[in-house]
């Protein structure tokens, strides 16, 4: 794509001209220390993505495959107007809310559906339905018959694709498949985030625990994912912090349109301020001789902080979170 920035050009570009969204050095090693006692364990590992979260498939086959992509294509706009009001799906015994809640309803049901069909397949165990359900429906339709028609019904064919390349395996699922497509323009250049493209793809190498199909040479060049709650938590732990004006605008729960530029530079910073993080990480773990568990990339750093954002919650309530309604994330 000509003139189109990678999600990594378009983050470190971003961060230069932000206005609005900064990125603290201080606070970037802090969090690369806060990681550093993790780095010799399980929690930086792919195989935390299946230890640690039920809801993951266990097997690394061709059904676990199908399953992330399903998950990754319909994986966006979560966010609850309130704790109160909160779209929740219960599953084994257990109740869900957010990204689980998809999770767990993709686990109570998957079929050829209609737009009803979705709606049951996807309903919530509250008043509140799941957001966007019109286009989730839509997407699912649109995704499976390109998948029907290119790769022949299955995921794994297009994997198989990437000749073992994360990011041959990224551009082919963003030119095959539009609702992937996470671009929009930051002064007068055309960016990438591809949030949910660069999950995919995390999530097939994680599913596949990076073996066979999934090992991917090229892994440490896919970045984190730039959502909602990962600039909530680096804001909370010091490594971004926004303007005022911004501040004002967050804490009153106005909604940013997608491609806003408050909305890039929140997107492009935290993206941008994990790449710097990993960097320190890396420069730490080697100064102090640690052995890690295993090479350390900015995938296993997302995961780790999206899973210390929902642990910590409770202690991040007066860090507002950024509200975008959009197909991206």
């Amino acid at each position: 794509m000509d003139g189109l920035l990678t999600p990594r050009e378009s983050a470190e570009f971003i961060a230069e001209n932000s206005r609005d969204v900064f990125i603290d050095s201080g606070g970037v090693r802090r969090v690369a220390e806060l990681l550093l006692a993790k780095a010799a364990g399980p929690e930086l590992r792919v195989v935390a993505w299946k230890a640690l979260h039920e809801l993951n498939p266990k097997a690394a086959d061709e059904a676990a495959v199908n399953w992330v992509f399903v998950t990754d294509t319909l994986n966006f706009s979560f966010w609850s107007e309130s704790d109160e009001h909160k779209c929740l799906v219960g599953y084994g015994g257990k109740t869900y809310s957010g990204y689980w809640s998809l999770c767990a309803a993709v686990n109570r049901a998957l079929d050829e559906v209609t737009l009803d069909e979705v709606r049951h397949i996807l309903r919530s165990d509250t008043d509140v339905p799941m957001p966007l359900i019109e286009e989730r429906h839509r997407i699912l339709n649109e995704t499976g018959k390109i998948l029907l028609e290119k790769f022949e019904g299955s995921f794994l064919n297009c994997v198989r694709k990437s000749d073992k390349s994360a990011q041959k395996l990224l551009h082919l699922v963003v030119e095959s498949f539009p609702s992937y497509r996470d671009v929009t323009q930051f002064e007068g250049k055309r960016i990438s985030l591809y949030k949910r493209a660069q999950i995919l793809v995390a999530d097939t190498w994680s599913v596949l625990e990076g073996k066979g199909d999934g090992c991917f040479k090229d892994i440490s060049r896919i970045t984190m994912f730039a959502d909602y709650r990962l600039p909530q938590v680096l804001v909370y732990l010091g490594a971004l912090k926004y303007s005022d004006e911004l501040l004002e605008k967050l804490l009153k729960g106005e909604v940013l349109s997608y491609g806003n530029r408050q909305e890039v530079e929140i997107r492009g910073c935290s993206l941008w301020c994990v790449e710097l993080i990993r960097d320190c990480l890396l420069e730490l773990t080697e100064k102090k001789g640690e052995k890690t568990s295993g090479e350390i990339n900015s995938i296993l750093l997302d995961y780790f902080l999206w899973d210390y954002a929902r642990d910590h919650r409770e202690d991040m309530k007066g860090i507002p979170f950024h509200r975008t309604r959009c197909i991206y994330y």
